[in-house]
């Protein structure tokens, strides 16, 4: 039930705004639709008594307007429009009618005075009116004045019951209806269809949240849609996300494994050694040695804290653009090279420093991108076989500054090369070569490059490993 509250809301929304736009329409029908019968009456009306006046006009030149051909024109049209037709002279006295009889009670009646004069006055008369009397009920009545060398010598008047006209509008009324009836109800069902389909992306969302709030992130909405409707974009954003959340907790349960083990080991080797001088297992003229293992391992511990604080640090610092200022990145390497001197002597490394003849300016946080440099070649120091070269290489190409550090040795595994920049991740060949590090430097180094809006990238093959990132040159650059 609770699922189909979306598609049922949605179909009664629907739903409502079909009937009301209907309604509406409804109404402007009825008010035009009896306007067009009317005046489409009126035209017809019209029509037939110009014919009427025109005839009339030419017979009145040989036989007068009281003849029996006039009479038989007026009944004929009479029978074959509907209306009722007469005929008076100029002074308002009807001198032929089109009813059957040859002499009508029509016949011998007065049309008054303000009627002809309405006439005269305005060319013609339309109205719905008892003629003063001369019918019993309101009729709509047409009047037109006869002309004869521009003098009137009669009056022609037609005349239709309005509940013919009332009937043909009810006629149009009971049309429309069943016309509106039927599309409201394809429409309703169109809206159905329609709500139904547009409401199933929406519902299954509702379910997949619920199911993200109890740790589930592998649901997907799948809908096929027009790439360019919201819908479509709205399912595509939810995958997305959906996909987010799914790395993010996998990183995060990798983290607290990572973590558990980095803690776990240390940890372990000091209550196990402890424990074993404490219950004398390990002989008193051995414990000295162990004592130092202890102090080893508390040392790594710390480093292990050390190391998460610094990152907790850096996080809040990076983004804090008021750090951050023109300085000399060749100046800043040469100076962060110098300090690796001893370590470059003992593993036989030579430096290969390809650094152009102008010093090039960055405008950038100097403390953050001094870590970045020193894990870089702290990095490339640890991992370089002995007797190889280690490449630094600064350039610039538009508006960046570019830093490649290269070194020679053990290739970095493909597989391993798109997690090199997570937390606590050690590849392959860190496992064998570093044993004291916790796998937060390259972390550490992505985090500040990529607070400073730029990009580090790392390539690895054929045993020659390079990080390359960018910095933004100084204005003055």
């Amino acid at each position: 039930m609770k699922r189909n509250t979306i598609y049922f809301k949605s179909f009664l929304a629907t739903a409502a705004l079909v009937i009301v736009s209907f309604l509406m329409l409804g109404v402007a029908f009825f008010i035009l639709g009896r306007s067009f019968i009317i005046n489409d009456y009126r035209n017809r009306m019209d029509a037939n008594a110009d014919e009427v006046v025109h005839t009339a006009s030419a017979m009145y030149q040989t036989d007068g307007l009281n003849n029996w051909e006039l009479r038989f024109v007026i009944s004929s049209m009479a029978a074959s429009s509907g209306n009722h037709i007469f005929i008076t002279n100029s002074d308002g006295t009807v001198i032929l009618c089109s009813d059957k009889e040859l002499v009508c009670e029509h016949i011998g009646k007065e049309i008054s005075p303000m009627t002809l004069a309405l006439i005269d006055r305005a060319g013609d008369m339309d109205q719905i009116t008892t003629l003063d009397g001369f019918y019993p009920g309101t009729r709509f009545v047409v009047g037109k004045p006869i002309l004869s060398d521009d003098t009137t010598i009669g009056y022609v008047f037609l005349s239709s019951n309005t509940t013919s006209i009332m009937g043909a509008y009810r006629a149009f009324i009971g049309v429309m209806l069943a016309v509106m009836a039927a599309v409201i109800l394809f429409a309703l069902l169109l809206s159905l269809f329609f709500s139904k389909k547009l409401s199933e992306p929406l519902e299954d969302m509702v379910t997949a949240t619920r199911r993200f709030s109890h740790g589930d992130f592998s649901t997907r909405i799948d809908y096929q849609g027009n790439q360019s409707d919201e819908i479509t974009v709205l399912v595509d954003s939810f995958n997305e996300m959906a996909e987010s959340l799914e790395k993010t907790e996998i990183r995060r349960q990798e983290f607290i494994s990572n973590i558990s083990h980095e803690l776990r080991t240390p940890m372990t080797t000091i209550t196990g050694f402890a424990e074993g001088i404490l219950d004398g297992t390990i002989p008193q003229e051995e414990q000295n040695k162990y004592l130092t293992s202890i102090v080893d391992e508390t040392r790594r511990l710390t480093r292990l804290v050390r190391n998460m604080l610094d990152t907790s640090q850096v996080q809040a610092k990076v983004t804090d653009k008021t750090r951050r200022k023109d300085f000399d990145l060749t100046e800043l390497i040469l100076q962060n090279l110098l300090s690796f001197e001893m370590r470059m002597e003992e593993r036989h490394l030579d430096i290969n420093l390809q650094l152009p003849e102008d010093h090039i300016f960055v405008h950038a946080d100097p403390d953050a991108i001094t870590q970045v440099i020193y894990n870089l070649v702290d990095n490339a120091i640890k991992f370089s076989f002995e007797n190889t070269v280690l490449a630094v290489l600064l350039y610039k190409k538009e508006d960046k500054a570019y830093v490649s550090i290269k070194d020679r040795g053990e290739t970095i595994p493909p597989d391993d090369l798109p997690y090199i920049f997570d937390r606590f991740h050690k590849s392959d060949r860190s496992r064998s070569l570093d044993k004291d590090g916790v796998g937060l430097g390259l972390y550490l180094v992505k985090t500040i490059i990529e607070g400073h809006d730029e990009d580090i990238a790392v390539t690895s093959r054929d045993g020659v490993t390079e990080f390359v990132f960018t910095l933004p040159l100084a204005e003055a650059q």
